[in-house]
């Protein structure tokens, strides 16, 4: 459908999982995407596929809990395109934590992957925006766990609910530059890493997808390339005029109770 078309789109922790869907799905839509993240490896082996396939798109390896790697990577988009039109913050970390057993150092460490790296992004992205006068979109990758969440996520939701905030008050703020920020509470996702995290905290067999779907009202758990067109349409023009949206994109309904 071309919803992207001649866009250039930054999607930081893009190289796997739903960051990867999404610039899949950008691509596909017409866009120049640049993904980031820490491991070069799934980061070349994306952008190879992506570019065999006639789409364009780079690689920036970037530690998205370091601020200053976080703006870097709004500036080589930059540099390389002249301008950045649109920026996607998907990068997480979900390692666990209560609210008795989370060590300072935990605390900080999920700070800064789910808060200030997205924050110091968004700076970046926005300041290029009003500079040029030209509107530009952001969709921030939230949780369903931001409303309260498991008490096995403490510092996770602890961060994830301040970008459910900072979403709210970066779009409020920039409603007049044309700049429409969003974000998505995503619930429980098939995605790589969340193999990894069932494996190595709660020692999951090879079954474990297959359990958890019996448990879920449609029989299975959400897909990243359902997200990633969720938040290509978030993107485009298509959304309209919407700004300081947090999207609950769940099969399980905030409030309902059996």
């Amino acid at each position: 459908m071309g919803l992207l078309d001649d866009k250039v789109v930054l999607v930081n922790g893009g190289t796997q999982g739903v960051g990867a869907a999404i610039a899949r799905a950008a691509v596909r839509e017409g866009a120049a995407v640049t993904v980031s993240g820490r491991r070069p490896e799934p980061g070349e082996a994306l952008v190879a596929e992506l570019t065999a396939a006639g789409g364009e798109a780079a690689f920036v390896r970037a530690d998205l809990a370091d601020a200053q790697q976080a703006k870097a990577c709004v500036a080589e988009v930059v540099a390389a395109h002249g301008r950045i039109d649109c920026l996607v913050n998907s990068a997480g970390l979900t390692s666990r934590g209560t609210l008795l057993n989370t060590t300072p150092e935990l605390f900080d460490a999920h700070i800064a992957v789910n808060l200030k790296g997205p924050f110091f992004a968004m700076q970046a992205a926005v300041a290029d925006m009003v500079a040029r006068q030209a509107p530009g979109t952001i969709v921030n990758i939230i949780t369903s766990s931001a409303h309260g969440g498991q008490p096995y996520l403490a510092p996770y939701v602890a961060a994830k609910a301040g970008l459910a905030g900072l979403t709210r008050n970066a779009a409020h703020a920039h409603r007049w530059d044309r700049v429409r920020i969003n974000g998505l509470n995503i619930g429980w996702t098939a995605t790589e890493g969340e193999d990894a995290t069932q494996r190595a905290f709660h020692g999951a067999g090879d079954d474990w997808q297959e359990r958890a779907a019996a448990r879920l009202p449609m029989g299975r758990l959400g897909r990243p390339d359902e997200i990633a067109d969720f938040v290509v349409l978030l993107l485009s023009d298509r959304s309209g005029v919407v700004t300081g949206s947090v999207i609950d994109w769940d099969q399980n309904v905030l409030g309902g109770l059996d």
